[in-house]
């Protein structure tokens, strides 16, 4: 039949106006199933091609098609002898296929009253033969039909043969669609587990970056690069609301190559309905075509040219107030998914706790600054008071000494201060004391990195301080070429685990305990933490000393 070959329509047969439809087209069971094949409008596969070539073969007809049946259209899966891809429900013969329990056979679809009135009968291409085999899934929807069309009239209808050649390739067709199914379900499972992957590992990567950083602008930035690496977006940013919930000032942003940055001051209502009715609330704007939207529709042109036709506004609260939004968008319209807004709540999170923790930190700052700056000035009221009252003392030795000791506790203060009074590191506060005895190169300090609290500390600089001012009077720092060697340890398990500090001489004068026991003694043999726990040897080596406590006492005392 010429006509059918020459058939030329260069777009699908979609403006007709249908004629009596079947009422199984509209049932809502059978569309949501073929919804979910997602297999119309798709390209041609050569499984579904090479069924409809050898159904024209084995039925000597120069038309066959797979036909799927929609709510408002048929669509044409695969296709020979018929150019369309499609048509309106009008004119498809294929939704009478819906109700058979098998072969559709219309010897004369001309003298059919289900079909002479079609317009591919009445008109061009004037079709007259149809058979199809019903496209049936394993729950009973029929979906479309492989059917085989022919310009003759065919009285006879197709032989017993090419009857069951059909109903063969129908069940074939169909097979191919489960199996396009599952393989979609896997991929899109595949698919669905690595984006959960890659937002887990976005959050550890988020909170990583976010724990070195002491800047805001810092903070947002990673945090907004991150979301739109994370779900392919073409910008991500972050903004501070107005009192009057008016304007944000986008104050940071991350955009894909040819997209601008928004960074400024920007008003909400020039870009629709962006608040909603609770600004106040944690509920996100989730905008997925912002042409359609009732909210931006009206607006759509201004959103445009910022490159935005899907959004997502994350609330930020600080003390319990909504101050800023995390700002999601994209060029092309997107349907956000339930996982990706859970992991936009939690880059919201974070970023409120990385900005917070940033305030706090600078806030510390400035109050550490003055609480050292009013510290420094009373230890230098409590010295100068010391020296005054302490003039008219003939010997200067012991003034000096308490002098020195209030330095020293100056410098524990210091450490102190740096950790916001909480804790002071072993390590750091015993350079930091030592450092005004020698040089680095004569005093070797080294041990795991153990944090002291705030007695622990104060004790531990007046013993350091007494152990250093001994080894410049008597022990290895009064010779040249001397060495004071400081190493910790811990030792034991659980609650019986003890700290363990030793201080080694070397490259000095023969040493010997002294006869008596003055202030600086006591306070050596107070150990650590004011307890004991002291061992002392005086070889002519040098003096060793070996000073114990408990873990626990030295951290939290």
């Amino acid at each position: 039949m010429a006509g059918l070959a020459v058939l030329s329509q260069p777009k699908c047969l979609d403006a007709r106006r249908a004629v009596n439809p079947p009422e199984l087209t509209r049932d809502e069971a059978r569309l949501a199933v073929l919804a979910e094949h997602d297999i119309l409008d798709t390209p041609p596969e050569p499984g579904f091609d090479d069924i409809v070539r050898l159904a024209s073969l084995i039925c000597e007809t120069p038309v066959s098609l797979v036909s799927l049946v929609a709510g408002d259209r048929q669509w044409f899966k695969a296709r020979v002898g018929f150019e369309p891809c499609g048509t309106d429900l009008g004119s498809s013969v294929c939704a009478h296929a819906l109700a058979e329990p098998d072969l559709l056979v219309i010897p004369d679809l001309s003298a059919d009253a289900r079909s002479r009135d079609n317009p591919l009968v009445t008109g061009e291409p004037y079709i007259r033969f149809y058979a199809g085999a019903p496209l049936r899934t394993a729950e009973g929807h029929v979906l479309g039909s492989l059917c085989v069309i022919d310009g003759k009239p065919r009285p006879e209808g197709l032989t017993d043969r090419q009857a069951d050649a059909l109903r063969t390739l129908g069940r074939q067709v169909m097979s191919q669609m489960e199996l396009r199914r599952a393989l979609g379900e896997r991929d899109a499972l595949v698919r669905s587990g690595l984006e959960a992957v890659e937002r887990r590992n976005a959050l550890l990567e988020l909170g990583d970056r976010l724990r070195d950083l002491d800047d805001i602008d810092e903070v947002v930035q990673v945090a907004s690069e991150l979301v739109a690496r994370t779900l392919g977006v073409t910008r991500a940013g972050f903004g501070y609301l107005d009192g009057g919930l008016e304007h944000i000032d986008i104050v940071s942003d991350w955009s894909a190559e040819g997209v601008s940055s928004i960074v400024g001051r920007h008003r909400f209502t020039d870009y629709g309905d962006l608040l909603g009715g609770a600004p106040e609330s944690d509920e996100l704007l989730v905008i997925s075509d912002a042409r359609t939207d009732p909210r931006t529709a009206a607006t759509y042109e201004r959103m445009e040219k910022i490159a935005v036709s899907a959004m997502v506004n994350v609330p930020v609260r600080d003390h319990g107030r909504v101050v800023a939004l995390l700002i999601v968008h994209d060029r092309e319209p997107r349907e956000w998914t339930p996982e990706a807004l859970t992991f936009l709540r939690n880059v919201a999170d974070r970023i409120q706790a990385g900005v917070a923790r940033v305030r706090a930190e600078n806030e510390r700052a400035v109050l550490n600054q003055e609480l050292s700056h009013r510290m420094k000035n009373m230890m230098a009221m409590i010295q100068a008071i010391a020296i005054q009252t302490l003039k008219s003392v003939p010997d200067r030795g012991p003034v000096e000494a308490f002098t020195k000791r209030l330095h020293a506790l100056s410098a524990a203060h210091d450490v102190l201060l740096a950790e916001s009074w909480t804790a002071a590191r072993l390590d750091v506060l015993t350079d930091t004391v030592l450092e005004t005895f020698a040089t680095r190169s004569r005093v070797a300090i080294s041990g795991p990195e153990i944090d002291l609290g705030p007695r622990a500390a104060l004790s531990l600089s007046l013993l350091l301080h007494e152990m250093g001012t001994n080894a410049v009077k008597h022990g290895a720092l009064s010779a040249e070429g001397g060495l004071v060697s400081v190493v910790w340890r811990l030792e034991g398990e659980g609650d019986a685990r003890e700290i363990v500090l030793d201080w080694r001489e070397s490259g000095g004068p023969a040493t010997h305990e002294p006869a008596g026991r003055g202030f600086g003694s006591r306070l050596i043999h107070m150990g650590l933490v004011g307890t004991g726990g002291v061992l002392l040897r005086y070889s002519p080596t040098g003096l060793e000393a070996e000073f114990r406590a408990p873990l626990e006492q030295v951290r939290n005392s």
